[in-house]
């Protein structure tokens, strides 16, 4: 009986419009969880701090007040806000640290409605927004989805090339030794699965994004199950005795294909099914930066990698029967993090460097008649904009602490505005550091860049 007086609750406010639930999506180090925290934040001085001049109910003052309350989902770990906000208010200040795990948070805004229509519910109404937190790397695995473990084996195989070839030359050789045909050995089957994740670990390490299966490297509770020893077949399909699959005993292609379905239905599929398949709106979230730091194959890679997760999305208008029944996302916003680690006049080029790398996308989406906007962001600001003098004149530049403690100021480098192509890596060179996150007083909102505009944006609408 509780369970369905939640599910009627739900299903009341969704007929209200009162409840939405935001996707924070993006790559591992995009900073999803310094982008939550900072979003909790100013959502939490929304009534005692006017900081946020872009959200209209703010400027208008029509925010009563916020609060965190419980989440619906019981079986999710909360959100550790406190933790995150005590990092960044440590001194010196710290980032959160990052997502290894789901976890999820849900805030209420009570505001005074500008419509008419609201108005006649009440003179005061609240919103209700979800948050979902998750490790970038377990997106990578939602295109699984579409692919059967041929199809799959046959991508893994074709991307083996340049620096990816050369890191997994341990693992080609393991595998390549591998009698398909041969009875299920499990050991040897663990040894290299073993020896795959590691060629997924230095393919991390080395900046590149596509890295999958992403349980692999973020295993979380799943650990040492035999649900992750499995990987790609490197050799033709044809090389498969269909004889040898039709006796008795149990062949090692026949344990990895099996170990890869069950992956899929029982790790993919159902965490698709609990949390991307009810989103409303989407954040994507961009680190364009690293990767043009790493260089050419690292930028495409990201770019990649983004393109196909994200056609794992619903979209479409949510309609009243929708918005019931079927949520879709009806809004997408793309932003660029880390702004403040190039200097403002950068901005301009670094918001038209995310719109060329998610052209592709934007078409598909477009299609479905879905709101989408590019903003530049800095979630917490981490530096200060100003000016060297040079024999030149004033020169743009940013001053921060390191994340070794040293302060310095410099000009990082120009951001292009287009996809470079890769000789543009061999004439220009980019500094693009990493720094501490500015210092917070106690009881101030976190210091941010443009977190307003994406406020009014996603939930703008909402509190009219």
């Amino acid at each position: 009986m509780r369970q369905i007086g939640q599910d009627v609750s739900e299903l009341i406010q969704r007929g209200l419009d009162s409840n939405i639930k935001v996707a924070v999506t993006g790559l591992s180090r995009a900073g999803k969880t310094a982008f939550i925290t900072s979003l909790l934040n100013q959502i939490q001085y929304l009534s005692t701090h006017h900081h946020l001049p872009f959200l209209a109910a703010s400027q208008e003052q029509r925010i009563i007040g916020t609060k965190r309350i419980p989440q619906r989902n019981l079986m999710v770990s909360r959100f550790d806000y406190e933790q995150a906000i005590a990092a960044l208010q440590s001194d010196p200040p710290d980032w959160p640290a990052p997502t290894r795990d789901v976890s999820e948070t849900r805030v209420a805004i009570k505001y005074r409605p500008e419509k008419r229509t609201k108005r006649l519910l009440g003179k005061s109404l609240t919103l209700h927004i979800d948050l979902i937190d998750y490790p970038g790397e377990w997106l990578l695995d939602l295109p699984l989805l579409e692919m059967s473990f041929e199809q799959w084996s046959t991508q893994q195989t074709q991307q083996l090339s340049g620096t990816r070839k050369e890191m997994a030359t341990a693992w080609m050789a393991a595998s390549q030794s591998l009698n398909l045909n041969d009875e299920a050995d499990e050991q040897l089957l663990a040894g290299i699965a073993s020896e795959f994740t590691d060629y997924l670990h230095r393919c991390k390490a080395a900046g590149l994004h596509w890295v999958q299966p992403g349980r692999f490297v973020l295993p979380g509770e799943l650990a040492g199950a035999p649900v992750l020893q499995f990987f790609p077949c490197l050799q033709p399909e044809g090389n498969v005795s269909r004889r040898s699959l039709t006796r008795r005993a149990t062949t090692n292609y026949e344990v990895l294909k099996a170990r890869y379905e069950e992956y899929q239905s029982k790790v993919v599929q159902g965490f698709y099914r609990e949390y991307f398949s009810t989103f409303d709106r989407q954040v994507v979230l961009v680190d364009c930066l690293s990767p043009l730091n790493a260089g050419h194959d690292s930028f495409l890679d990201m770019q990649h990698a983004l393109v196909q997760l994200l056609q794992s999305f619903k979209y479409g208008r949510s309609g009243l029967l929708s918005r019931l029944f079927s949520p879709k996302i009806d809004k997408v916003l793309f932003a660029a993090t880390k702004a403040d680690h190039v200097t403002p006049d950068q901005h301009a080029h670094l918001l038209h460097l995310l719109n060329q790398m998610v052209q592709p996308v934007w078409q598909n989406v477009s299609y479905e008649n879905v709101a989408m906007e590019c903003m530049t962001l800095a979630s917490v600001q981490a530096t200060r904009a100003g000016y060297i003098a040079t024999p030149e004149g004033k020169m743009h530049a940013i001053q921060g602490t390191t994340l070794g403690g040293e302060s310095v100021t410099l000009f990082p480098g120009e951001v292009p505005e287009k996809l470079p192509s890769p000789g543009f890596w061999q004439s220009h060179r980019f500094d693009f550091t990493e720094f501490r996150p500015c210092a917070v007083e106690s009881g101030q909102p976190l210091p941010q860049i443009r977190l307003d505009a994406v406020l009014e944006y996603l939930i703008g609408d909402k509190l009219r």
